[in-house]
């Protein structure tokens, strides 16, 4: 589960003080005395009892609409920061079932009952309200391969809440999440750490009844963008799919490779023999999904 770090204390300060002193920290969960100073920080604005009220009504104001910078609002985040270094900092409101927005949108657009992981650590504390709940389990991300339907070695941890004043460390690829709504309306404080080489590791989501990974859940913007290119049919994006496919570190782009050439063609025989390939090319991944699109073809 989240790693608990107790930092006692009833100091506040300010959002841009808690800015600035994380920025200067280089934030790094790997790394112990930088991890318990940003903790520190985020106990200190935790305390600050008025600084998100503040800021709401600020926001909020007709003069404000205008000119708020790239205002970092969602249906559920909140930004307080722009990324500093490796760091930034948000809210995540945390609806209830008896709330209109929970209701109108349904638990899933808050990503309640949808077990996953992160492909990035951050710190989070307990703001508001008694805090949404969570089935808390681990797994060996280097051990699985990625590709829907296998099996995790998911490991059941526990279920509890992230109460008031309560701070966690969600690891990245090791902690993984099932979110239960809160009794009532909560919110939670979160120090990102925005690691770019996150980009090329996938998150997943996972059925907890099979123990398995149901899909990757970060597609970024190199693979929307290659399947693009792709499809126009270009010749110097169809050989740049072609090396990515034999070439390129990340598994998952190399499986985008290997989908948008595919789909170019309407020869079942091609198709199998472009899979063949994918089948051929040491991914235990892309192994394993080629010989499911082989299958289909065969019929």
């Amino acid at each position: 589960m989240p790693r608990v770090i107790e930092i006692p204390g009833s100091e506040t300060c300010s959002l841009e003080d808690a800015v600035e002193g994380i920025a200067a920290l280089e934030f790094n969960p790997s790394c112990e005395e930088r991890l318990a100073k940003t903790a520190a920080w985020l106990r200190k604005l935790n305390n600050n009892r008025h600084f998100l009220g503040d800021l709401m009504i600020e926001r909020i104001k007709p003069q404000s609409r205008e000119t708020d910078i790239e205002s970092g609002y969602g249906p559920q985040a909140i930004l307080l920061s722009p990324n500093r270094g490796d760091v930034f900092l948000r809210a995540n409101v945390w609806p209830s079932p008896q709330d209109h927005c929970f209701q109108a949108s349904g638990a899933e657009s808050f990503v309640y009952g949808v077990p996953h992981d992160h492909n990035f650590s951050f710190l989070t504390s307990g703001y508001l309200g008694p805090g949404y709940r969570s089935d808390y389990y681990e797994y060996d991300y280097r051990a699985v391969a990625g590709y829907p339907g296998e099996r995790a070695g998911l490991r059941f941890i526990e279920r509890s809440a992230l109460a008031e004043a309560k701070i966690q460390l969600y690891r990245a690829h090791v902690d993984i999440h099932s979110q239960i709504p809160p009794e009532s309306l909560s919110v939670s404080l979160n120090v990102m750490h925005a690691d770019p080489a996150q980009l090329w590791f996938d998150q997943y989501g996972f059925d907890l009844e099979q123990g398995t990974i149901t899909r990757v859940l970060s597609p970024n913007s190199t693979e929307a963008f290659l399947r693009v290119a792709v499809a126009t049919r270009h010749a110097g994006a169809l050989d740049l799919a072609e090396q990515f496919g034999c070439y390129h570190p990340s598994e998952r782009l190399r499986l985008a490779s290997f989908e948008a050439r595919a789909e170019l063609s309407e020869d079942a025989d091609q198709r199998d023999l472009l899979w063949r390939e994918a089948e051929l090319s040491g991914s235990r991944m892309l192994a394993t999904i080629a010989r499911r699109k082989r299958a289909e073809l065969a019929g």
